[in-house]
């Protein structure tokens, strides 16, 4: 029963989506516009940089306290942080009433590991922070992220179920993103430098698919 209320708080907590939810309110899906992501990212490029970051709050929070109450409710269950954690980013990528279609659980991720360790959140963040300015593409930040995120859980608690559990989540993160690293083969993937240079990148963008078909 305790399996199955975490995974049942965490999964419906998960599935809160305010970037699709506010993009309904204003009449349109935001799976059918910008990079076709229901997350913060995505709410950034088709409804503007205040929504965008209401969006990644709010996911964060969800997770941040979905996993809290969590471990109040069930104070002696040791699966009860990463069971409903790992249903929290599940039920963002997958979310029922989105067809299953859902965010990349970036964000999710972030309140996950703030529950874990605020001290660890901040360093994480400030680390993927100079890999997403080095780089210049947003997406290497939740690849990454996760592989660190199970890695300092492992390294904190030797707990091998909720690595496992974990790894779920690592999994569906890296599915998620496979479209990611197709478009950066390709020189189609939006870049970090959108939120200050948005006209340069569009036409980046644009012309990518049109240099590859003159060296065809």
């Amino acid at each position: 029963m305790n399996v199955f209320l975490c995974l049942l708080m965490g999964y419906l907590a998960g599935c809160l989506n305010p970037s699709y939810l506010i993009a309904r309110c204003k009449g349109f899906d935001i799976r059918s516009r910008g990079s076709g992501n229901a997350g913060a990212s995505n709410a950034v490029i088709t409804m503007g940089k205040a929504v965008g970051l209401f969006s990644a709050l709010f996911d964060i929070l969800k997770a941040f306290l979905i996993t809290r109450a969590a471990m109040a409710l069930f104070p002696s269950f040791a699966l009860a942080f990463p069971l409903s954690g790992t249903a929290c980013i599940l039920g963002h990528i997958f979310p029922f009433y989105m067809h299953f279609r859902g965010g990349k659980g970036l964000a999710c991720l972030g309140g996950v590991l703030l529950s874990y360790s605020p001290l660890a959140f901040l360093l994480v963040l400030a680390g993927e922070l100079v890999l997403a300015l080095l780089t210049d593409y947003i997406c290497l930040v939740p690849l990454t992220g996760c592989l660190i995120f199970t890695g300092l859980y492992a390294w904190g608690t030797h707990h091998w179920a909720g690595i496992c559990i974990f790894l779920i989540a690592d999994i569906a993160i890296f599915f998620r993103h496979l479209e990611n690293l197709r478009r950066i083969r390709c020189g189609t993937e939006m870049r970090l430098s959108y939120l200050w240079r948005k006209d340069e990148e569009l036409a980046r963008i644009q012309k990518a698919p049109e240099e590859r078909d003159e060296e065809k």
